[in-house]
């Protein structure tokens, strides 16, 4: 399946480590061409050796998303190295735990300019790229869980993945007419490097026991929806918020 993603030119943001790279090899791995942006270009310089002998590639591409200028310069070199641009999976994201009542200008600013408005404007050069190629897209939102439900000291973090849903369908909205679809993948908790450690802890077990499933989730079970999203298979897909959470958006309360 997803043979339609072999030759492909894609555009994974926050690529440099947990959901991004996972993406990127995947996408990779289904034969696409991927550049593979983010601030840390170490690690995608390693990632992009790691993926060599995948049937596609990966370039790297050092890439701010909390200045739409930068945005703006980066999808245009991004196009620039693929040749075009086909699909972009807006990934880039950052979090903070912090009790609303003590969140700072400077937490808030971090989380909204990069979780939202990166996204926004990362969407935007994208969408008038692919309107000028004349042959439509597809841009796929990493929203979250706390994009439509709340946990506690995530105040800034749960507001701009819900902006990012709503973001989703506005844009699903204005751009279908230029064959663009907009959807979102909303992952629930996902066992990654950095929070292996919480799962395997008392409080992870804890946590594990609200998820109807019982588990979190693993990179993997991310893969099928995510290609789902960037193909030909949800060709009839827009406006979409796919969830991919073990239940945990349906716990009982």
């Amino acid at each position: 399946m997803f043979e339609d993603l072999k030759g492909k030119r894609l555009l994974v943001t926050g690529a440099s480590s947990g959901l991004g790279a996972h993406f990127a090899r995947l996408l990779a791995g289904k034969g696409a061409h991927v550049v593979a942006a983010a601030r840390r270009t170490e690690r995608l310089q390693e990632l992009a050796r790691e993926c060599e002998s995948l049937p596609g590639k990966v370039l790297p591409l050092a890439l701010d998303v909390s200045s739409a200028k930068v945005i703006e310069a980066g999808i245009a070199e991004a196009a620039r190295l693929l040749g075009g641009l086909d699909v972009l999976v807006n990934n880039a994201g950052v979090g903070e735990t912090e009790a609303a009542l003590s969140v700072s200008e400077a937490q808030w600013d971090s989380q909204i300019d990069v979780n939202l408005k990166g996204c926004f404007f990362a969407a935007q050069a994208a969408a008038k790229l692919m309107v000028e190629q004349d042959g439509g897209g597809a841009i796929v939102n990493i929203a979250s869980i706390l994009g439509e439900r709340v946990a506690g000291k995530v105040a800034p973090y749960a507001i701009s993945k819900a902006g990012l849903i709503q973001m989703t369908k506005a844009l699903a909205l204005e751009w279908a007419r230029y064959k663009i679809r907009v959807n979102a993948l909303a992952p629930g908790y996902i066992v990654t490097d950095i929070n292996r450690a919480f799962f395997a802890g008392e409080a992870g077990e804890a946590l594990k026991k609200r998820i109807p499933m019982r588990r979190p989730g693993e990179l993997d079970d991310l893969d099928g929806p995510l290609l789902l999203l960037c193909s030909e298979a949800g060709r009839y897909m827009t406006g979409a918020v796919v969830a991919v959470d073990g239940g945990h958006l349906v716990s009982g309360l």
